[in-house]
């Protein structure tokens, strides 16, 4: 049975590797400066590259299983990376540019691009029905704590999660 409500939504992850690359390239010229004025422990632009490879590998993966299963689950997955990835990081770049009272490598896209495609995504996920928005609202969750405590630490303690 066609479902358009579950076709859109997987249509709409295809622009995820996109929207995550534009916001790495934002990001590349200044973020491993900006990062190591925060930590102690320094990141090199080697880690900067090795870490935003495997996040678009990671989104690359989630879209495609969502792509093919179509299900509850990988929608549930897909949500949970997302809050992760777009959510969470906007939340940290827009508060690390208040903090720092400047601009923070990233934050433009993070907040042009990432919140509102991650608003549109959560609308068209509510209208598809494929999970209860109580799954929802624990998946969302669940996936931006690791970033967020991750945001915390950088920001506030000058450490880092990972």
């Amino acid at each position: 049975m066609y479902d358009e409500n579950k076709n859109t939504v997987s249509r709409m992850l295809l622009l995820a590797p996109f929207i995550f690359m534009a916001h790495v390239l934002e990001e590349a010229p200044g973020f491993v400066e900006w990062a190591n004025a925060h930590i102690a422990r320094d990141i090199t632009a080697e880690d900067f590259w090795r870490i935003n490879s495997f996040g678009l590998f990671i989104t690359a993966a989630v879209v495609a299983v969502e792509w093919f299963a179509r299900s509850g689950f990988s929608l549930m997955i897909a949500l949970a990376w997302f809050s992760f990835l777009m959510l969470a990081n906007a939340i940290l770049h827009i508060v690390g540019s208040l903090v720092d009272e400047g601009y923070v490598p990233g934050v433009l896209t993070a907040a042009c691009l990432y919140l509102p495609y991650y608003f549109w995504l959560i609308t068209q996920i509510i209208k598809s029905g494929r999970i209860k928005n109580t799954t929802l609202a624990g998946a969302a969750v669940l996936g931006a704590i690791p970033m967020l405590v991750h945001g915390y630490l950088i920001l506030f303690r000058g450490s880092r999660l990972f």
